[in-house]
């Protein structure tokens, strides 16, 4: 017998197969047959799960805040199908999740980058993956040459996605000269780093020097 490992004291909604019912309400620690679930606040871009009986790629995702008291969360998801390769909106309210997809993450260097292409190839069994330059459009702004710690998200042997680190490094290309004496954080002025990804950063950081990056939010995080 399989155990769900349900927390008794917090109250799961299961989905109505004959409702067509594709959400949950669950406890975020609940499984099912080692499928993973996750709370609707907890999904990010580069996360494959399961909408409407099919894998998809989550590729943005807004967050909008209620205007009326009592309203609910609505996080608001663009995806893409991992065979079919067509667009998909999904909204789900915060409590609301989706399973997450049975793929892997397989550890990949980029071999190099065509009119068309990113040839990838895994670093232990030296599969070849290749992903349309349009499939890796949120991805590429993330990925210097040389960026180590990527990932192929592989689902029946296909390359549908690739997950880049948290956090990045890169270089500035292209700002404006620091201001002379001024350390103070709360303003900031924009910056072009080595992959044309433009960011916001405190004035006081110069050309050419190295900065951290959150990929998730597109954020300055600090000097590398």
């Amino acid at each position: 017998m399989i155990g769900f490992g349900v927390d008794a004291s917090v109250p799961s909604q299961l989905p109505n197969p004959r409702a067509g019912n594709h959400t949950r309400v669950v406890n975020p620690t609940l499984f099912f047959r080692g499928s993973r679930v996750l709370l609707a606040k907890e999904i990010k871009p580069g996360e494959v799960v399961v909408y409407e009986g099919e894998p998809v790629v989550i590729e943005t995702l807004n967050v909008q805040s209620p205007s009326a008291r009592g309203a609910a969360t609505l996080y608001k998801f663009r995806g893409r199908y991992a065979v079919t390769r067509q667009k998909v909106d999904i909204v789900l309210k915060g409590t609301e999740a989706l399973d997450v997809a049975d793929f892997e993450r397989r550890a990949v260097q980029v071999m190099f980058t065509d009119a068309t292409h990113i040839h990838l190839m895994d670093v232990e069994n030296y599969n070849q993956y290749e992903v349309t330059l349009a499939d890796a459009a949120e991805q590429l702004p993330y990925m210097p040459d040389g960026l180590e710690g990527v990932r192929a998200l592989v689902y029946n042997d296909e390359c549908v996605g690739i997950d880049v680190p948290d956090t990045i490094e890169m270089a500035i290309t292209q700002c404006d000269p620091s201001v002379k004496g001024n350390s103070a954080t709360s303003r900031t002025k924009p910056a072009t780093l080595q992959t044309g990804l433009v960011v916001q950063v405190p004035e006081y950081i110069k050309e050419g020097e190295k900065v951290k990056v959150d990929t998730r939010t597109g954020q300055f995080l600090c000097r590398a």
